[in-house]
């Protein structure tokens, strides 16, 4: 597991945490550098998705190693954290166990798909040969690219580009990162003093996500763009831009 600081010494430290099956300079790498002129930037890659030897295990496992990272290095505290999608999961779990400080939780586009663990394997099951086999030159390799363009409306350039991060990666570290992600539940209405949680909302993703975030998050700083799925991190200044502004407003704000 790897973390890599950069960005404005003496600036507010602020955690990019990357979605599934994904390495942070692919999943931040068109806002990154903006990003860094503000904040001081604490940037993970998870074990399986760090370039080195060893698999991806469980969710609670790398959300302790985050946690000793942030007390050994932050005091226990950050001013801020991005999950993308699945590291929404992460965030949301950092926050609930009380074991380090976030002021300002930031979440974007998370599903938070939670289910029991048949459930979970069925799921896994119908999704893993299209993660796994991302970036072959194979039929499920064209399925994923073609969703990718379809879905998450990514242009055909930003598509290659996640296709090729996708091929980095043992299967191993995809199986364990999708299953574990579905049966490592958050609680009802998690609350933590001086804490406040802002969601990045792509509406294009369905009106049921709105009510999770409620559910999970007491009184959650939802803000509505009618994007699809984390559009704003694929290169289109359209979105890219507004959330940006988002992002900076939720920093600022007293907690």
């Amino acid at each position: 597991m790897t973390f890599k600081e950069f960005g404005r010494d003496g600036g507010k430290t602020l955690m990019l945490l990357p979605g599934t099956c994904c390495d942070w300079e692919t999943n931040f790498g068109t806002v990154v550098e903006e990003l860094s002129l503000k904040y001081h930037l604490i940037c993970v890659n998870y074990d399986g998705f760090d370039g080195s030897d060893v698999v991806f295990s469980d969710m609670l496992s790398i959300t302790e190693k985050i946690e000793e990272y942030i007390k050994e290095n932050h005091g226990g505290k950050v001013d801020g954290a991005i999950g993308s999608s699945l590291g929404g999961s992460f965030v949301g779990q950092l926050i609930q166990r009380k074991r380090i400080h976030i002021d300002h939780g930031i979440m974007g586009s998370c599903d938070f798909d939670q289910g029991g663990k048949l459930a979970a394997k069925i799921q896994t099951k119908l999704m893993y040969p299209l993660l796994a086999g991302a970036a072959k030159e194979n039929k499920n390799g064209r399925r994923m690219r073609k969703l990718l363009v379809s879905l998450f409306e990514m242009s055909d350039e930003t598509a290659d580009k996640f296709m090729e991060c996708f091929s980095k990666f043992k299967p191993e570290s995809i199986l364990n990162e999708y299953y574990t992600d579905l049966i490592t539940c958050l609680e009802d209405d998690i609350q933590v003093e001086h804490t406040k949680v802002h969601i990045i909302y792509a509406l294009k993703m369905g009106k049921k996500y709105e009510k999770r975030y409620r559910k999970y998050f007491h009184d959650p700083d939802i803000r509505e763009f009618a994007m699809q799925h984390e559009a704003w991190l694929f290169g289109d200044k359209e979105w890219e831009v507004p959330v940006m502004k988002a992002i900076d407003e939720f920093m600022e704000m007293a907690v």
